[in-house]
């Protein structure tokens, strides 16, 4: 089933005080300019800040009529309350009020979606991801799936599908069940297309839609002039990485457009793709994502890039 998704989403983990801490104020403001600039697909997980970007995503959007945008949530990890002491060891500026149970059981998901439905007050959500189920396939494909499954033929939940970081699993997932979407994340970019033999030919084989994100390879593609400490997949960016992106970031200069321009449009020139989301923690940065993702690509961009070995000569281009 393709999913009825904006063409540009609002990714919620940087509403999470991802990294560091963002106001309430400019959360809201980071939606609002979403909404304004025509994005109606907004996604978030309980991960994210243990809980906040769903109470932020939630509030920001309340008012507004719900059949008029999409939402997505993950399960995976349901939030157990915590003695609050010290704060989130992964990744979020948040006292750890609560802390995280990997879990993937049938009850566990109706548990995490029932949390998720409180946080985001509403009472559905569009599409569902089982998130990161890396090491625990056995417990995603025999319990998750199928309850996600039943909560779908009992109208609960719209879409289902998986989350994650990798093509490999998702592949058996989009093989292997009836899922409807993949979140893809960072694996099919202008920088490298490890998803393209094989994983993205089974999604369109199979009408499954993909939902590309970390499009911008954790910030190497981010901005027009790579630094020498840009961040790959959420660490240090190799050397020959850097030197890849800034190669690729010269063509772009040469056809009147920049790196982040080229990167967040580039996986919509597959027709599995279906939308790309893109995080942001202000009404600046959602601003500019939109204005990237806006802007006119002219085709000779593609060209060069192919003839001069950047690109293969078989991927798709917009």
């Amino acid at each position: 089933m393709k999913v009825d998704v904006s063409r540009l989403g609002f990714g919620g983990a940087p509403i999470g005080n991802l990294y560091r801490e963002v106001s309430d104020a400019e959360a809201s403001g980071a939606v609002d300019a979403a909404w304004q600039t025509g994005v109606r697909y907004f996604d978030t997980a309980p991960h994210y800040g243990l809980g906040l970007s769903e109470r932020r995503l939630g509030a920001a959007l309340a008012g507004r009529p719900r059949d008029s945008f999409v939402l997505s949530t993950k399960v995976g990890r349901v939030l157990e309350p915590s003695d609050g002491a010290g704060f989130d060891d992964e990744g979020f500026a948040v006292p750890r009020t609560f802390r995280r149970v990997r879990d993937y059981s049938a009850d566990g998901v109706r548990r995490s979606l029932e949390s998720s439905l409180e946080r985001l007050g509403t009472d559905r959500v569009e599409i569902v991801y089982i998130h990161d189920p890396d090491e625990y396939w056995d417990e995603a494909f025999g319990e998750a799936y199928p309850a996600l499954e039943s909560l779908r033929s009992q109208g609960v939940v719209g879409a289902i599908g998986v989350g994650m970081n990798q093509w490999q699993m998702p592949e058996r997932f989009v093989r292997e069940t009836d899922i409807d979407v993949v979140m893809l994340a960072g694996r099919y970019t202008l920088l490298e297309q490890p998803a393209l033999p094989s994983f993205l030919p089974a999604c369109v084989e199979r009408g499954v839609s993909v939902v590309a994100c970390g499009v911008f390879n954790s910030g190497l593609l981010s901005k027009p002039v790579v630094a020498d400490d840009a961040k790959y997949n959420y660490s240090d960016a190799p050397a020959e990485l850097v030197a890849r992106a800034r190669e690729i970031a010269s063509v772009c200069s040469r056809h009147g457009v920049t790196l982040p321009e080229v990167a967040i449009q580039f996986a919509l020139g597959h027709p599995a793709v279906v939308s790309v989301v893109i995080g942001s923690r202000t009404a600046e940065q959602m601003t500019s994502n939109a204005a990237y993702f806006s802007a006119s690509i002219p085709p000779g961009l593609w060209e060069e890039l192919k003839s001069s070995g950047l690109l293969g000569s078989e991927v798709p281009t917009p």
